[in-house]
């Protein structure tokens, strides 16, 4: 099977791989234009550009845009080489069956994301409050990360929970994860008194300060629905590495352009 047709299987199968191909090769013998070198989520490649130097540059750039879950143009001395990406779409993981979570789970799936609801308490935690979660996971957060195949660079986290038991046991394994983002929803005096309890039982300070707390951008809402947009904003500007401000008041590139 050829690597191209590797890589539409893994796509089909909602799976995350990057295909390098030389577009333009250079004068001498190091690259030809359609060699191609497959590069899967865990480090597992196929193929080769035809130069060991180069394919170690292939890799680095395939596991950057891996996880930045976009297709780019990469130049390489004389070289081009296009990364093309395929993913799923991103997970938002929402502790806590709040009112807020039914808003946020929909907004999340509007936005094409796969929105999980975690709870322990299985009456709380139904499809019926949570029609647009892709799995409703009844548990504590250790098994709800374990069932839904642990946290990658790929997966968000809102804690929105106001259950100190709930946030912090969630928060605990969130911190020590690779999650590019961990909010939490919650009063600035509910926030400190969460600090002290984590700082208490062991998290390092340093740590903490991944917590986007209180959660969301500030958008002024007040309904769930006007919350759950103000969180997905900002999840979504995290996760292109935006600050979320007034595009008319920006300077800078409105939309990043690839290939």
């Amino acid at each position: 099977m050829s690597l191209q047709s590797q890589f539409a299987g893994i796509g089909r199968e909602g799976g995350r791989a990057a295909l390098v191909t030389v577009v333009r090769g250079d004068d001498g013998a190091r690259a030809s234009p359609g060699a191609k070198l497959l590069v899967r989520a865990d480090g597992e490649r196929d193929g080769s550009l035809g130069d060991e130097e180069l394919d170690r540059r292939a890799v680095e750039y395939a596991e950057e845009l891996l996880w930045a879950e976009r297709s780019e143009l990469r130049q390489e001395a004389d070289v081009a080489l296009f990364v093309d990406v395929t993913a799923p779409p991103p997970r938002l993981v929402v502790f806590g069956a709040v009112d807020f979570a039914g808003s946020l789970c929909r907004m999340a799936r509007a936005a094409g994301w796969r929105p999980y609801l975690v709870d322990p308490r299985s009456r709380f935690a139904t499809t019926e409050r949570f029609p647009d979660a892709e799995e409703i996971v009844v548990g504590w957060p250790e098994e709800a990360f374990r069932r839904i195949g642990g946290i990658d660079r790929a997966t968000y986290i809102a804690v929105l929970t106001h259950d100190p038991k709930l946030d912090d046991a969630a928060l605990t394994i969130a911190l020590r994860s690779e999650a590019p983002y961990i909010g939490a929803m919650g009063s600035r005096r509910a926030q400190a008194k969460r600090r002290e309890r984590l700082l208490e039982a062991g998290v390092p300070e340093e740590l903490l300060e991944r917590v986007a707390a209180p959660i969301g951008l500030d958008l002024g809402g007040l309904t769930a629905e006007e919350t759950a947009l103000s969180i997905m904003s900002e999840i979504v500007a995290v996760r292109n590495g935006r600050e979320g401000g007034r595009l008319s008041r920006s300077s800078g590139r409105i939309h990043e352009v690839g290939a």
